[in-house]
């Protein structure tokens, strides 16, 4: 069955090309740190809405991607289940938005890197999500706050919005697609704001896939002034699949065919990434939550030494 916001529409060669082409400015803007040349890409944007009766929304997912995994891809699908049956919104697209450079965290390969896999992702598995690379462009840690504001900016303002079947214009709704370990630290007194929290829950909302071993009820008991903006996905096929466990796999060189899409791991494998881990972020926390260390996931794998 086609996906809703793809029914009708096939990857052509030519459109194949435009991606190609979009792609190719993107990572030569990012290999270059120029924002010059910046555009948000929306080749797989819905343009006008098939139900002018819903409410526009586009989800946006930040992390650091090191590499990208089917569980992030797989995110998306869930939250695009649970939009179509369990609410008034209409999915117009979707982002992944790569964390920069600056964020230092352990086991991140550079940008450059992280953009391409992501993009290789996306374009051999989607039809209709994309990569920005705005937020892995800029010297400095974005927090996840100002990068939804930068989405709405590029929509809203830019864009103007979505058109409706009756020709007006539409703002939509920009929200943050996460793991519920990520909601879980946002409970957590201290790691985040309290005007953060108000300006990403409070205004633009978040869609929380639960993942194991977190205690999603408990996390949201913590947050009960922005409930309303805060939808909750169960995950019916449990999958605990991380970016840390596939850094492991890898230095340990274990197999991780059919855990990440196999065109990441050729890329992977032809650029030597993930042979040893680097240094670690204080910005960690509100990125990847109080997800297990390296040392810990690290123990439940056989030694092969």
């Amino acid at each position: 069955m086609d996906h809703p916001l793809t029914a009708g529409h096939r990857t052509s060669g030519s459109d194949t090309d435009t991606q190609a082409h979009m792609n190719s400015i993107s990572h030569s803007a990012l290999y270059n740190n120029d924002l010059s040349n910046y555009t948000l890409p929306g080749d797989r944007l819905q343009r006008v809405m098939k139900d002018d009766s819903k409410s526009p929304l586009l989800l946006v997912a930040c992390g650091s991607y090191s590499p990208i995994t089917y569980l992030h891809l797989r995110m998306f699908e869930m939250a695009a289940d649970y939009i179509k049956f369990s609410t008034d919104f209409e999915l117009i697209g979707g982002y992944l938005s790569p964390v920069s450079d600056a964020y230092k965290k352990a086991g991140l390969a550079s940008a450059e890197h992280r953009i391409r896999m992501c993009e290789i992702a996306v374009d051999e598995t989607s039809s209709w999500l994309m990569v920005d690379s705005w937020e892995a462009m800029q010297k400095e840690y974005q927090r996840t706050a100002v990068v939804l504001d930068h989405f709405d900016h590029e929509i809203n303002v830019v864009r103007g919005g979505i058109e409706t079947s009756s020709g007006e214009r539409k703002h939509v709704r920009i929200a943050l697609l996460a793991g519920a370990d990520l909601i879980q630290t946002m409970s957590t007194p201290g790691v985040w704001t309290s005007k953060d929290l108000d300006h990403i829950l409070g205004r633009f909302g978040a869609f929380i896939v639960e993942r194991t071993g977190t205690d999603i009820d408990d996390a949201l008991a913590n947050l009960q002034p922005w409930k309303e903006n805060i939808y909750v996905i169960q995950q019916l096929i449990q999958n605990d699949v991380s970016s840390t466990k596939i850094r492991l796999f890898l230095r340990r060189e274990m197999s991780v065919q059919y855990l990440i899409p196999a065109p990441v791991i050729k890329y992977i494998e032809e650029h030597d990434l993930y042979e040893d881990d680097g240094a670690g972020s204080s910005h960690e926390k509100e990125r990847e939550g109080k997800g297990k260390s390296t040392a810990d996931v690290d123990k439940q794998l056989p030694d092969h030494s």
